[in-house]
């Protein structure tokens, strides 16, 4: 049987991979909380580049990072998003909530003529006050929130992560986001996003721990 020569621990290719990272990505634009969390999400994307496409609004890290140290709610748009969160690096038994599987889906979406990633959207308002909002696939859920935001009387958030991905509305609607300036936010500009980079992301904001 033949045999391959490679890393076996995983604590060692961890710690190798994060020195990886640090060396072959500029992170010269970052503070250290910020710095941080964009490590963590060339990690999970195996993307150096992307650092020149990452954008945090002013304290963005901090504030979001203190709302979570006093039980925010994380509301995501996917399931996919909801379930890759490490539990055990949240501080504050945080409510991780994803309402696409919600027997009014279908309804609402029909009502309101627009996605299901959208129609779940709606069904945060009780939700949303305080909250760390986790967009990391559906460029309808961002601008539907931006949408709803946009009344005086809607509960805001503490801070968006906006990472939607794809080939239609993504770039826009981060481009709405940044336009916004409202809610504390960041953004992966362009095309790029998902659920890895958007986990990482929470996970890196959540603990100091690396």
């Amino acid at each position: 049987l033949m045999s391959y020569i490679y890393e076996k621990n995983g604590a060692k290719i961890y710690r190798k991979s994060f020195s990886i990272i640090r060396k072959e990505t500029d992170l010269s634009n970052f503070n250290k909380l910020e710095e941080k969390v964009v490590v963590r999400m060339v990690h999970a994307s195996g993307m150096t580049s992307i650092s020149s496409q990452i954008y945090f609004s002013p304290n963005m890290v901090s504030i979001a990072r203190h709302a979570i140290e006093n039980g925010a709610n994380i509301l995501c748009d996917t399931n996919m998003i909801k379930y890759g969160i490490t539990i055990s690096r949240l501080p504050a038994k945080n409510k991780i909530i994803c309402m696409i599987k919600d027997d009014q889906i279908t309804r609402l979406s029909k009502e309101i003529k627009n996605t299901r990633t959208a129609a779940g959207v709606e069904l945060w308002k009780p939700y949303l006050s305080g909250s760390i909002v986790a967009i990391g696939n559906a460029p309808t859920a961002l601008f539907y929130l931006l949408e709803m935001l946009k009344d005086k009387d809607c509960p805001k958030p503490a801070a968006i992560i906006g990472f939607p991905v794809g080939f239609v509305g993504a770039a826009e609607s981060k481009d709405a986001l940044f336009d916004f300036k409202k809610i504390p936010f960041c953004i992966i500009r362009g095309r790029l996003g998902g659920s890895a980079m958007t986990v990482a992301a929470i996970n890196a904001i959540a603990t100091d721990k690396e």
